[in-house]
């Protein structure tokens, strides 16, 4: 696949003129800093020539103007400093918002594949590294090319044999700097890898800190990570030991031409060939051949780094979502809720068995729908394709006669409400969790639907009510104050159609009570489906349906099938007897 350079480009554009200013004042720099070797030869070799004070005046003449320049050149860097961050700053913030503007468009199954500590890594670090590529790459190229051409030809000017005897070493530099690049680059890439690692174990192992503590397992999670951080940090090791090798091999180059230049240097000067000025002015200069080349393994790696950076962000870009919304898509202004399933099928990958296969359903308009069966037999996932969370494989999938894949997603589910029986409130406080079901919903709303919720009460016995923080997944609140919450936030979105996933399934008896009062309220004129887990909470649904393997065993009334004696009467005894043992 060829590296999209228009793509990579196209992030300069609205900071171009700010980014040519930048790199402007760098050039200036660069180009300044070539005039001081030059004002100390002049100094040395034409002023101090004489002991006249017409040359004392030109001391001082020449110190004002490397103070001018001084104050330029420390003027020119502060803004290339400050700019130029800013500019990597702000691309770094673009890229980002794009990143995670598109992560939001999705799919559910690209997030059953993904990690999200892998996830945090690519629109953290490899977005940190590509903006430093974005800011230093272009300012420092030029930079160090400005220094190395100037610097070369100058000396080439002042004595043509001094300055090839100099160069003669710079190829040999250069392949060994190029060597120790790949070396130092599979160091990088490898560390990157292990980085992004470690971020998703501490992700898995704190995100189920409560699994852990329960299992009393913290040292199993310990042993993990030290894994995981010890891997780290043998990749960090491998660039450590490439990196001495390097800096310390440049070192004795450095320390060879400056060896070559005072000795080569030294017998121009006995033979009256060169002189003392002239040879302090190649010292001065040499450092300027060979800082570029030095660099070279820091700006490939700053290099490495953004593109690897850049191509892992283009390989988030690039993944289309799994359901999009074609061109006619309709954003339904109001749904009845009429849901027909017609021989649907469904499976998750190609490769793998269906979960669903040529199953047939209606449910009506305000109807309350139970599903009840074994695990496995397919019940969150035929929810699932309602809002259009995963797209059918075969069949057909009506709400109100109308295929769901004619429907913009969106305004699908706007009309669907979910409570599911894992509850996810965000870090923050009782009043926004309540609103993320209708961000502009008033205050007298927000209290309203707490109430139809059963919340009210409650919220107004926490220290600060609704403005009460309840911590990251509602870790301040109990599992049935967070289950009225959430379904305060389906209140307050007022949908046509209601999913309950196993809702009230890990409450203990009383929160079940007050929650299932709260969701009967919220059912009432809508279409409801849910997904049962304690049969004994769903006898007064107006249908059951019992699902297998096999598709739909069964369905009727709670009597009705008690009464068949079938697969759902089985099922509830064996709960029955359970729960009585």
């Amino acid at each position: 696949m060829r590296f999209p350079i228009k793509r990579f480009l196209s992030y300069y554009k609205p900071y171009l003129c700010l980014f040519l200013s930048v790199l402007f004042c760098a050039l200036i720099t660069s180009s300044i800093a070539l005039v001081y070797p030059l004002l100390v030869r002049y100094i040395t070799k034409d002023v101090l020539a004489d002991q006249g004070a017409l040359d004392i005046q030109n001391v001082y003449w020449t110190g004002g103007l490397m103070i001018v320049l001084t104050v330029l050149q420390n003027a020119g860097n502060y803004f290339v400093d400050y700019k130029g961050h800013e500019v990597g700053a702000r691309m770094e913030r673009d890229l980002r918002s794009e990143l995670f503007a598109h992560m939001q468009k999705l799919s559910f199954s690209f997030f059953d594949h993904e990690k999200t500590g892998k996830l945090m890594s690519r629109i953290t670090n490899d977005l940190l590294s590509l903006s430093e590529l974005y800011h230093h790459g272009p300012e420092d190229y030029m930079k160090y090319m400005v220094r190395f051409v100037g610097a070369f030809v100058i000396l080439f000017v002042i004595n043509p044999s001094l300055t090839m005897a100099v160069f003669c070493f710079l190829p040999v530099l250069g392949i060994f700097s190029l060597f120790f690049n790949k070396i130092l680059n599979r160091a990088l890439t490898k560390n990157k890898e292990r980085i992004s690692d470690v971020h998703a174990r501490v992700e898995d192992s704190l995100g189920g800190i409560r699994v852990v503590k329960s299992f009393a397992n913290e040292n199993i999670e310990i042993h993990k990570f030290n894994g995981e951080n010890n891997r780290f940090l043998d990749s960090r090791k491998n660039i450590y030991r490439a990196e001495a090798i390097f800096f310390n091999g440049v070192e004795t180059f450095i320390q060879m031409i400056t060896l070559t230049v005072i000795i080569y240097g030294s017998s121009k000067i006995v033979h009256h060939t060169l002189d003392l000025a002239d040879l302090i002015t190649f010292l001065l200069y040499v450092n300027y051949l060979v800082e570029p080349i030095k660099q070279m393994t820091h700006m490939s790696t700053q290099l490495q780094e953004g593109l690897t950076g850049f191509a892992r962000f283009m390989e988030i870009m690039n993944t289309k979502p799994a359901i999009e919304d074609d061109s006619h898509a309709v954003t339904p202004s109001s749904i009845q809720g009429k849901i027909e399933f017609k021989q649907i099928g469904f499976h998750y990958e190609k490769h793998l068995d269906p979960v669903i296969s040529n199953l047939s359903l209606t449910v009506q308009p305000g109807e309350y729908v139970a599903l009840v069966g074994p695990s496995g037999a397919g019940k969150t996932t035929l929810c699932s394709l309602i809002p259009r969370f995963y797209e059918v494989t075969s069949g057909e999938l009506l709400i109100d006669g109308i295929d769901v894949r004619h429907f913009e997603q969106k305004g699908l589910r706007k009309h669907i409400g979910i409570v599911q029986q894992d509850v996810y409130l965000f870090d923050g406080s009782v009043r926004e969790n309540i609103s993320y079901g209708n961000p502009e919903a008033s205050d007298a709303q927000i209290i309203e639907a707490a109430r139809q919720a059963n919340a009210h009460d409650f919220i107004m016995s926490l220290p600060n009510g609704y403005d009460s923080e309840i911590g990251q997944r509602g870790v301040r609140l109990s599992g049935g104050q967070k289950q009225r919450l959430s379904i305060a936030r389906v209140f307050l979105k007022d949908p046509a159609i209601l999913i309950f996933d196993e809702a009230t399934s890990s409450l203990d008896n009383e929160s079940e009570s007050i929650v299932k009062a709260s969701l009967d309220r919220l059912a009432k004129g809508r279409t409801t489906i849910v997904i049962a887990h304690r049969l004994s909470t769903i006898r007064n649904a107006e249908r059951i349906i019992v699902l297998n393997q096999k598709g739909i065993s069964e369905q009727g009334t709670h009597r009705s099938l008690l009464e068949k004696n079938g697969e759902y009467s089985r099922l509830y005894f064996r709960e029955f007897s359970s729960e009585s043992g």
